[in-house]
């Protein structure tokens, strides 16, 4: 009967050796899987999703900040005109007298 527990216990060491063996392996693969993806990935030039989500978020970032230059620029061509509207009008002074030049 000492024989059968020993025999178990013999079995059992071996079943978590295997096991063992079999997750280290496991591991190794997965590792090895890693890397070449990565130099596949690479040769592709193909980006990782954290770097695009970072492009994209720039990508916006610069839409809205050329948004708002475009109302600047509308706001500010509009006081440009304006202005040119004020110092190009005839004055009423200048208009009833043409040829006034400073009182002589």
């Amino acid at each position: 009967m000492t024989e059968k527990p020993r025999l178990f216990d013999d079995l059992a060491g071996i079943a978590g050796g295997a096991l063992s063996a079999l997750t280290g392996a496991r591991e190794e693969l997965n590792s090895l899987v890693q890397t070449r993806v990565d130099e596949i990935l690479g040769r592709l030039q193909v980006v990782r999703r954290e770097e695009f989500e970072v492009v994209r978020e720039m990508a916006a970032i610069a839409r809205t900040a050329q948004e708002d230059a475009e109302v600047r620029i509308k706001s500010l061509e509009e006081r440009v005109r304006a202005l040119e509207n004020l110092v190009t009008a005839p004055t009423p002074h200048s208009a009833s007298n043409p040829s006034n030049n400073d009182g002589f």
